[in-house]
């Protein structure tokens, strides 16, 4: 079994500066998809440092707020601006994390040596990024008999091996077992702690609680609250935060 304790620290990374791709500036962001608004009217600043959490309900336009950020897809109107650049332009200086990674049906390492190749990296590191989330010893096994927690703590080395100034990871701990969720919520804060701007999309309440420094809350596609963390636990603004935290129904 997986001992998080046993991480080793990661390598060195460009990160460790402040990033000169932030702070983000969103401007009156809408989103729409078949005819419908998901996201309307989104404003949205984020600092140079720190964890952001992104939480609401199902539906709410998390994982496309997310999405919009990474400039996986564009806006139908508004801005977003990264130190001033389109999201396409600071694309490779940022990583993104799924729920559900999906892995190069090849070995451990070689998923590792993919990315460090395509990105012109040192190839020498991938041993140092194995060992940082533990995989070291499941090298030469194909990758997709990995587990469900394995499987994104490699998901995760490869983010980290393109040294990225931004980590976007998406429900990465979903239903996984507590010594999972724990491994990687050890990886993540050791990135933040490097200087990687880590934005964090998550329904799970207590790993929000302490990963956050602040939190964007999102209901019906809008952002109803962006406070930091020290504010938004205690006492939520609006009553649909409120509810969220207390495990009560959003409507």
């Amino acid at each position: 079994m997986f001992d998080a304790s046993m991480m080793r620290t990661a390598p060195e990374s460009r990160a460790t500066q402040v990033s000169p791709i932030l702070p983000l500036t969103m401007r009156d962001v809408v989103l729409r998809f078949g005819g419908a608004t998901v996201l309307d009217g989104v404003s949205l600043d984020l600092g140079s440092r720190g964890c952001t959490v992104i939480m609401g309900p199902n539906g709410a336009g998390k994982s496309l707020l997310l999405k919009l950020m990474h400039g996986l897809i564009a806006p139908g109107s508004g801005d977003i601006l990264w130190g001033g650049a389109r999201p396409s332009e600071v694309m490779s200086r940022q990583a993104l994390v799924f729920q559900k990674p999906v892995l190069l049906r090849r070995s451990v390492a070689a998923n590792i040596d993919f990315v460090l190749k395509a990105r012109r990296k040192d190839r020498s590191r991938r041993t140092a990024l194995l060992e940082h989330v533990g995989l070291l010893h499941k090298a030469d096994q194909p990758a997709r008999l990995l587990s469900g927690g394995e499987a994104q703590r490699l998901a995760l080395a490869r983010a980290l091996a393109t040294d990225p100034e931004v980590l976007f990871l998406d429900e990465p701990t979903a239903s996984l077992d507590p010594a999972s969720v724990l491994a990687i919520e050890r990886i993540m804060s050791d990135a933040r702690q490097r200087g990687v701007r880590v934005v964090l999309v998550t329904h799970d309440v207590g790993q929000a609680r302490r990963m956050a420094d602040d939190v964007v809350f999102l209901h019906r596609g809008r952002i109803a609250e962006h406070s930091p963390a020290s504010d938004f636990f205690p006492e939520p603004r609006c009553a649909a935060a409120r509810d969220y935290v207390n495990g009560r129904i959003v409507v």
